[in-house]
């Protein structure tokens, strides 16, 4: 089998061809999550605390070393504020995951425990009794 054969045949299973759709979307979905929480959640929360950029709290370990206008060494700071802002980036988008897939769990549930279909009903006495007549008289 030629390199190129199996890497198409590799491509086009199932299950890497899932995975790569849901990469994009994943990726896409991490955009709009960090959106929400960098221009929806942070703002109010940051104001609240009295700065007016949330990411940009820190606190600063060393001071920069400047010569003139010229930054001889760069501070050395703690950037408190970046760090939670990712927490809850990752708590926004780990929830999101686990409903997505707590639904897709229940769909498939319901899917599984779908009821099977009735049984056909027990016949009758009298239909029994004329099923007996039939087969008798098929052999007379």
């Amino acid at each position: 089998m030629s390199f190129r054969t199996e890497l198409k045949e590799f491509l086009m299973r199932g299950n890497v061809v899932d995975m790569a759709v849901g990469i994009v979307i994943g990726a896409a979905f991490g955009k709009i999550v960090t959106s929400f929480v960098n221009d929806i959640l942070m703002p109010p929360i940051a104001m609240l605390v009295g700065d007016s950029k949330f990411a940009e709290l820190k606190v600063v370990l060393k001071e920069a070393v400047m010569s003139g206008a010229d930054v001889v060494a760069p501070a050395i700071t703690w950037n408190y504020g970046a760090f939670i802002q990712a927490v809850v980036d990752f708590v926004i988008v780990g929830t999101a995951i686990f409903l997505v897939i707590k639904a897709m769990n229940s769909m498939k549930r319901k899917k599984e425990e779908a009821p099977a279909p009735a049984p056909a009903p027990e016949p009758t006495k009298e239909e029994t009794l004329l099923t007996e007549i039939r087969d008798l008289l098929k052999n007379k």
